[in-house]
């Protein structure tokens, strides 16, 4: 009872919601926890006053360090890093232990962290730190046990290593500050696979302190010796200054990837990593209204459509968003120039292009139709009905354009921004004004940020809106509308200034607070793509090229390939133009996606479509070589042919490297999550594939004796390819 209390107090929260977080909190400081038996009355007592205190901490805006707590606590000591980023964990499976109760209960809203509910407390920025509730359900389970399947989720080796790290941390170095566990894969697999690097920092801390070890080393042995009995490793080793590599059990690789089969490790699906946040706003593509799609175009789709699916592949309910339609001058240039010459608003796309040409020419040299169209801008942005039903059937005629490129790269229908973020722009800049957020400056209303000279323009001397008026008010209509937890922006890098200031302005509005962890908003910029001769990429006439041509011509080229090499299906024109367009498109996002998204980089056809190396093609190659393999195998043993999904076992090298590769897509994709880059997950399929490779290479599969085994390996193989390719946009062959 005391401890509802002091949550509704503290966190403002319904006596319902106190209730809940607080049974939650209770059950979390209950007897077992994390394995080894930890059954001594101090740490259970200084973890539950440290959950509380946690929970309070990161409602006053403390963030997850428990100096609450050892306000609290009957212990002087102050936890250690270990201790919080468990707790990260902890708090989180509390609140969404409330949360469903709450539904249960008939809940109206799920409990969310905003700004007094605070957003630090909500997620850790981490997937290291994310809520695993098996794990303070677990009682005294062995450490893999109790950490290798939670919440109908497989959690990968990498995840289940840094907690055995953890635990050895704080045994070897009770009270000391550290950093989170630090585990990265060994660059070469003689060493072991994974590496721990925590001893050089750590000593780096400690040097000089009374008892302190020598150097690393000594820092590194020390943790070695303090790891504690596990099913996880198989050798433990100290390298150089004091790395920790570290060689898992061949047992745990069969067994976790045997999770792939059968609904006890939840497949594939279950390998998916714990989300980050309830929900999550992408805004992507948006190309421009009453205009065709181009190649610059191209990257902010399908970097936005992979950042959706990997978000959506976690459990986060992805909100895609098309931005288009800004009622900046182009369209009052365009809308004035159609009704001065009576052309109907529904125009093609096509129409509508030379429509805008012809209007930019009259713009830059009429100073009076300049000023007409400069007045339409701020008719259209006052809700003028006439110019509004224009605009609408400009939008409504570019979106039919648009989708049919969509269409094709198998992008998932985007609904554009909604009108109701425009439409009450002079309220906010008028809230804004009133609260002295916003301030009057040479004719212009606009806010000043702290950190740079030019200020952010929400209303015009004029009268007129501008994008970041626009983007401001989007931004508020996704945080209190949408109730998104994280906005992703993805657009060229030359538009990274504007984002910077549209966000430092949300955060002087008091709509995104720091340091917390959400609500969060991203810009994903990128570079530019480029001509073989390094400038950007034109036509031979110097003009832009178009998206719909681009595509039209990987096909064209994929064609010519098939036809070209001797194949089954070489008179079945259907069959050839199916492929033909997935391989095309393939080739196009992968060679794009790879890329660091920030860089520049050149288009090739010859270099894309190359059998040999990191292209899409020879991916779909390896792809199909699997099929091939398991197909012959159905063959060979009839359809009803089955394998035990416990069957899997290590014989070769070649067998392990591929098992070891095929358990690191989770933290592969929690990687390119967490740093919103796609090429990490590029990377990570080539690396697979190419352990496939050596692997077809050196192990005969059919008519073996490992022949179970391996066709166990070629199937788990193919599931997570599968994956890949769908996260990337990919259509396999």
């Amino acid at each position: 009872m005391e401890t509802r209390s002091h949550l509704k107090g503290v966190l403002r929260l319904s006596s319902q919601k106190a209730r809940s977080l607080s049974s939650a909190l209770c059950r979390i400081s209950g007897s077992g926890g994390y394995g080894y038996d930890r059954t001594n009355a101090h740490h259970h007592h200084n973890r539950k006053v440290h959950a509380a205190g946690a929970v309070y901490g990161s409602a006053v805006g403390y963030g997850y360090g428990s100096e609450v707590g050892v306000k609290c606590s009957s212990s002087s000591s102050r936890p250690h890093s270990h201790s919080r980023g468990r707790l990260r964990e902890l708090v989180c499976w509390a609140r969404a232990t409330a949360r469903d109760e709450d539904r249960r209960h008939g809940g109206a809203r799920p409990f969310r962290a905003r700004a007094v509910d605070s957003p630090a407390a909500m997620q850790a920025k981490t997937f290291g730190e994310r809520t695993l509730a098996s794990e303070a359900q677990a009682g005294s389970k062995s450490h893999s046990e109790t950490k290798s399947q939670v919440s109908g989720r497989t959690r990968g080796v990498k995840r289940c290593l840094e907690s055995l790290l953890s635990d050895a941390l704080t045994a070897a170095f009770p009270g000391k500050e550290w950093e989170e566990v630090v585990i990265v894969p060994t660059a070469n697999p003689k060493f072991g696979d994974y590496q721990c690097n925590n001893a050089m920092p750590l000593f780096a801390k400690i040097k000089g302190t009374e008892g302190a070890p020598a150097n690393p080393r000594e820092v590194a042995t020390a943790i070695l010796e303090s790891i504690p009995s596990n099913d996880l490793l198989e050798e433990v080793s100290i390298a150089g200054p004091g790395f920790i590599n570290l060689k898992l059990k061949d047992a745990l690789l069969e067994k976790q990837v045997g999770t792939l089969f059968g609904s006890g490790g939840g497949g594939i699906e279950g390998w998916a990593p714990q989300p980050c946040c309830d929900c999550a706003v992408v805004d992507f593509s948006s190309p421009n209204v009453a205009k065709e799609m181009h190649v610059g175009h191209l990257r902010s789709t399908i970097i936005g459509d992979t950042l959706a699916r990997a978000l959506e592949y976690t459990g986060v309910k992805v909100k895609r968003l098309n931005h288009i339609g800004d009622w900046g001058t182009q369209f009052g240039m365009l809308i004035q120039h159609m009704q001065e010459e009576d052309i109907p608003a529904d125009a093609p796309v096509s129409d509508l292009m030379r429509l805008y040409k012809d209007s930019k020419v009259r713009f830059d040299g009429e100073a009076d139709f300049k000023k007409r169209a400069q007045e339409a801008v701020v008719s259209l942005q006052s809700g003028s009905e006439e110019s509004t039903s224009r605009w609408n059937k400009i939008c409504d005629a570019s979106r039919k354009e648009f989708n049919k490129i969509y269409d094709r790269l198998g992008i998932e229908k985007k609904r554009g921004a909604s009108r109701s973020t425009t439409l009450f722009l002079k309220e906010l800049v008028d809230d804004l004004k009133g609260k002295g957020v916003a301030e009057l400056s040479d004719g212009a209303i606009c806010i000043f940020v702290d950190g740079t000279d030019v200020p952010l323009i929400i209303q015009k001397s004029d009268g007129g809106f501008g994008y970041a008026t626009t983007d401001l008010a989007a931004l508020k209509h996704r945080l209190d509308e949408e109730k998104a937890d994280w906005i992703i922006y993805v657009t060229d890098s030359g538009q990274s200034q504007h984002f910077a200031g549209v966000f430092s302005a949300a955060k002087k509005c008091g709509w995104l607070i720091e340091p917390a962890d959400f609500p969060r908003v991203d810009h994903v910029g990128f570079g530019l793509v480029l001509g073989e001769d390094g400038k950007r990429l034109r036509t031979r006439s110097g003009d832009i090229v178009k998206l719909v041509d681009l595509l039209d011509e990987a096909v064209s080229r994929c064609k010519e390939q098939l036809l070209e090499r001797d194949n089954d299906f070489s008179n079945d024109d259907e069959k050839i133009n199916l492929i033909a367009q997935h391989m095309g498109y393939s080739a196009i996002k992968y060679a794009d996606l790879k890329q660091n998204k920030q860089s520049n980089y050149e288009f090739s056809f010859d270099r894309m479509l190359d059998l040999k190396g990191n292209t899409a093609v020879y991916l779909q190659y390896a792809h199909a070589r699997v099929c091939s393999i398991l197909s012959k195998a159905k063959a060979a043993n009839g359809e009803g042919y089955t394998v035990d999904a416990g069957g899997i076992k290590v014989t070769c090298d070649s067998e392990r490297a591929l098992l070891a590769t095929i358990c690191q897509f989770p933290e592969a994709l929690e990687s390119a999550i967490e740093d919103l880059a796609p090429n990490r997950l590029c990377d990570y399929l080539y690396t697979l594939t190419s352990k496939f490779t050596d692997f077809y290479g050196e192990c005969q599969v059919i008519g073996s004796e490992e022949e179970g085994s391996r066709i166990l390996i070629c199937e788990a193989t193919l599931k997570v390819i599968k994956k890949c390719f769908h996260l990337l946009g990919m259509e396999p062959l």
